[in-house]
């Protein structure tokens, strides 16, 4: 009977969580149940069994505020100048965001280019040109050549000729296509000029001016050539109409355009019959 006594308090301690002790090393029977009873803390480190965190869990660094992204480094702004602005503008031509110029400064037309350019490719319109636009409008143009930086005038002129050096001379350099008016071999005043087409070449040499006319049209193509000064047959240094709007993209008949009028009014005031003309490469 003791066994099955003992037994049966086995099977309870079992059911009910309760462990049984074994008498100790002396040999002294203690207490046969010892009954755990469920603590309404939990213990250090647990979680509960509702899954949630822990308040003493750290806070997560999704919680820690971010640094705002750097904006791109601008290049060029309203107001710069320089060779590196009639590239912006020479590209933003070839992209049809542009169409006056290239002058070599960034002027309003060319901050709003840059603003059209920018918005139509998700950037910020900012409508200036900062590294990230640079790099965009870099992918899609190709390099720009000389005459398209310069395709409205504007390049520097070439070191005159020799035979420009003494008197009364407009020294025309084909090269840089500047027409220099000096007077003892001082530059008075630089224009950029147009010539004639690779089939109605102008004429290189040594003339002199043997006609004006200021509001003369041409009877062979009847075309206006206001402040026309004769120095070649039919070719004369005039103001060109189509030179101030097409630029380099066109050509004249063998005559120097000049697409300046302002410039070539002062200058027909002061050059007079005679007056040596130099048109050399």
């Amino acid at each position: 009977m003791g066994r099955a006594f003992v037994a049966g308090l086995a099977v309870l301690a079992a059911l009910t969580g309760c462990t049984v002790q074994t008498p100790d090393g002396e040999g002294e029977r203690r207490s046969p149940v010892h009954i755990e009873l469920p603590s309404s803390t939990p213990s250090p480190g647990r979680t509960p069994s509702g899954g949630g965190t822990p308040r003493s869990a750290p806070p997560s660094d999704d919680d820690k505020p971010r640094a705002a992204p750097t904006p791109p480094r601008v290049l060029w702004s309203r107001g710069d100048t320089g060779r590196d602005v009639r590239e912006l503008q020479a590209r933003l031509r070839q992209v049809a965001w542009l169409f006056e110029g290239p002058t070599g400064t960034y002027d309003e037309p060319t901050q709003r280019a840059v603003s059209g350019f920018q918005g139509k490719r998700g950037l910020p319109r900012t409508g200036k040109a900062d590294a990230v636009t640079w790099r965009r409008l870099l992918a899609m143009t190709r390099e720009p050549g000389r005459w398209d930086l310069y395709l409205m005038g504007g390049q520097p002129a070439d070191p005159p000729d020799p035979r420009c050096r003494s008197g009364r001379v407009l020294c025309i350099d084909k090269t840089s296509r500047t027409l220099r008016w000096m007077v003892d071999g001082r530059t008075v005043s630089t224009t950029a000029v147009r010539f004639g087409s690779q089939g109605t070449p102008t004429r290189e040499g040594v003339f002199s001016v043997y006609w004006k006319s200021r509001d003369h049209v041409s009877t062979l193509y009847d075309s206006p050539m206001p402040y026309a000064m004769f120095f070649s047959g039919g070719q004369a240094v005039h103001f060109s109409a189509d030179f101030a709007a097409r630029g380099y993209a066109g050509a004249s008949h063998g005559c120097v355009n000049v697409r300046d009028e302002a410039a070539i009014a002062r200058l027909y005031a002061q050059v007079r019959n005679g007056d040596k003309v130099v048109v050399s490469w």
